[in-house]
């Protein structure tokens, strides 16, 4: 073979170059369904949606005793209540909450007496209950695009009634040895012979960056047998690895074997270790299979692989590997820890204003999702009765620090536009990371305030002039540093049971209902009180008013599940769950964004999806918003 000059790209270049000429040629991850079950470790290849409620029934959460909790109102220490055996019932964990009950009591708070039992103290409406929909209510997402599944993420899907999960199929890829020189691995080499382990090295890499790999047999330094084993490899294979033979050598025929099944993007990168690379790829029908030449050398080919491979192994697989670090992030809320144990808590971080902040999730033994939503763990060590806010804790990273630092932060109302948005920005950029979470239109205001968030969802509405957002802006913040950005115009309404058999018409009839409710300080708990005002209705009037629940789709959980009749809530939630809905007002649903965070990439990326067309049609597949120049800045001073 006829000595062959080398090209010279630039590493950065090089990488460019080839990512590109696979890209036009179509190279993308390939899909399959799996069961959840069997699914760990594996990317998504599209949004996952819960099918049912978690838990999907009311469960007592404590061993004890389940009734009225209007039966214990008034015991105390002085006073105790006794009750008969026949006005409660004995419970475990995890049993359905017996339909004339709405609460448990503790077996370690009931004192057994002949006359039935004995409380020392009242028990409130909901209490120790599980309700339907507390961890995780039907139709939400959870889980985006190109996310890897834990073992705690299948269990959320599980727990959801999701059986089995789009995922991106495990790239296989083929790892072809060559030389006539190369011997199986021995203790007694004779000389002359290089023990080949190369591909026992590849192949450990490629499983770890979430790949299978196929090994072939050593083929001999012979172009016709090299391109024969290379035809075999791309048939059976998504990559394939022709390990020597790459450089310009006399015995080199890498190069002529790609060239005969496909093409050469390039041959030698300006590297050392690692100069005689070859980048090349073939198609089989529709899929596109990259052909890489590697140096002999180990060195030379982890180099390359890492620096030029890897990215296209990212592209096929969706993944990123990354690895194990902790960091030294403020603690957004109190939290309060036993000093018996060593504690980990889940946490979503990001960083605002020059500082990592760790936002605690949940930490109830049930709450599975939280795991799927965590960024990091603090842990908070024996010894320690936890941490105040402000203060500075041990955070052990479950995404890479890089990541943390790009992540956008979402503190505010929930609407599950929030989710759409986080979904379309991660597959347009698959560098894009958000940490959302739901604490209430007057939350997502007080985090931004104390910069612990990039941004939130605000609905507030102000009694005294009609207007939405405004007047809570200008109150909180008097000297200004936020702005208010135009999002959606949505549609507040009861929901109720299918068909409405109530014959709910509207605010007036819910003196007469089960009522759930929204938290206090969400826009929408805000708007129903404000509507009962208008109407001259009492809350306390209102059965259950004091039913609180995090988000719409829990609210429509409840009303569909029948432990209530009617909750207000966006349509969209509504309409997840089939139920009816009488549509009350429309409200501006806004973005309040700190002015520190505008010139963030992030920022300027969720901009342009609130003006994209795939907003929009994501909006009128989920119903009940409006949009009315999105992305624009209201003037609120």
């Amino acid at each position: 073979m006829a000595f062959t000059y080398l090209s010279n790209y630039p590493l950065e270049e090089a990488r460019e170059l080839f990512l590109r000429a696979l890209g036009e040629a179509g190279l993308k991850p390939r899909v399959e369904r799996v069961p959840t079950s069997e699914a760990d470790g594996r990317i998504t290849a599209e949004a996952v949606y819960a099918r049912i409620c978690a838990p999907h029934y009311n469960a007592c959460a404590m061993d004890g005793i389940a009734l009225k909790a209007s039966q214990t109102y008034g015991a105390s220490e002085t006073r105790p209540v006794t009750l008969p055996e026949n006005s409660f019932k004995w419970v475990n964990t995890g049993d359905p909450l017996p339909d004339d009950c709405d609460c448990v009591v503790m077996v370690e708070d009931v004192i057994e007496t002949e006359q039935g039992v004995q409380l020392f103290g009242a028990a409130t409406p909901w209490q120790h209950v599980r309700q339907i929909g507390e961890d995780i209510a039907a139709g939400d997402m959870v889980v985006p695009s190109f996310t890897e599944l834990s073992p705690s993420a299948l269990g959320a899907l599980l727990a959801s009634g999701v059986m089995e999960v789009p995922v991106i199929r495990k790239p296989i890829v083929g790892i072809i040895p060559t030389g006539n020189e190369l011997v199986a691995p021995s203790s007694n080499p004779k000389p002359g012979d290089i023990i080949e382990f190369n591909s026992t090295i590849f192949s450990g890499m490629m499983q770890d960056w979430g790949c299978e790999s196929k090994v072939y047999p050593v083929v001999s330094d012979k172009s016709e047998e090299i391109i024969i084993w290379l035809k075999t490899a791309i048939a059976e294979c998504d990559l394939v690895l022709l390990n020597a033979g790459s450089s310009a050598g006399q015995k080199d025929f890498s190069v002529e074997a790609i060239q005969t099944v496909g093409s050469v993007v390039l041959h030698g990168v300006a590297i050392k270790p690692g100069k005689p690379t070859i980048l090349g790829m073939t198609t089989v029908g529709e899929q596109v299979i990259p052909l890489i030449g590697l140096p002999g050398y180990p060195v030379s080919g982890i180099l390359v692989l890492e620096q030029l491979i890897k990215p296209v192994l990212g592209m096929m697989s969706g993944r990123q590997i990354r690895a194990p670090e902790f960091v030294e992030a403020t603690i957004s809320r109190r939290l309060v820890s036993s000093l018996k144990y060593l504690e980990f808590i889940r946490a979503r971080l990001g960083k605002v204003g020059g500082r990592i902040v760790a936002v605690p999730l949940n930490r109830g033994a049930g709450v599975v999702s939280s795991f799927v939503k965590a960024d990091g763990i603090i842990h908070v060590p024996q010894n320690v009765e936890g941490y105040e806010a402000g203060e500075k804790a041990r955070v052990e990273l479950m995404r890479p620090m890089k990541e943390i630092e790009q992540t956008l932060v979402i503190t505010g109302s929930h609407d599950p536009l929030i989710d759409e948005v986080i979904d379309i920005m991660r597959r347009t950029w698959s560098d894009s990371f958000v940490a959302s979470s739901h604490v209430g239109s007057m939350g997502g205001i007080m985090a931004v305030k104390r910069g612990e968030a990039h941004l939130g969802g605000v609905h507030l509405l102000d009694e005294a002039s009609g207007e939405y957002n405004r007047a809570y802006i200008r109150k909180f913040f008097p000297e200004g540093g936020v702005v208010l950005m135009r999002c959606v115009q949505r549609t507040q309404g009861l929901m109720v049971a299918a068909g409405n058999p109530l014959g709910v018409e509207g605010i007036a009839d819910l003196p007469r209902l089960r009522y759930v409710n929204r938290q206090k300080g969400s826009g929408t708990r805000v708007l129903i009180d404000y509507l009962l005002k208008q109407q001259g209705i009492d809350p306390s009037a209102i059965l259950n008013y004091d039913r609180e629940e995090m988000t719409h789709t829990a609210v429509a959980a409840a009303v569909a599940a029948g432990s209530a009749d009617a909750g207000m809530g966006i349509l969209s939630a509504a309409r997840i769950y089939g139920l009816g809905f009488i549509p009350v007002c429309q409200e501006e649903y806004d973005l309040l964004i700190s002015e520190s965070a505008l010139p963030m990439e992030p920022v300027r990326r969720l901009i342009t999806i609130l003006r994209s067309d795939e907003f929009a049609a994501r909006l009128e597949k989920l119903g009940g918003y409006m949009l009315d120049q999105p992305g624009e800045i209201i003037q609120w001073n």
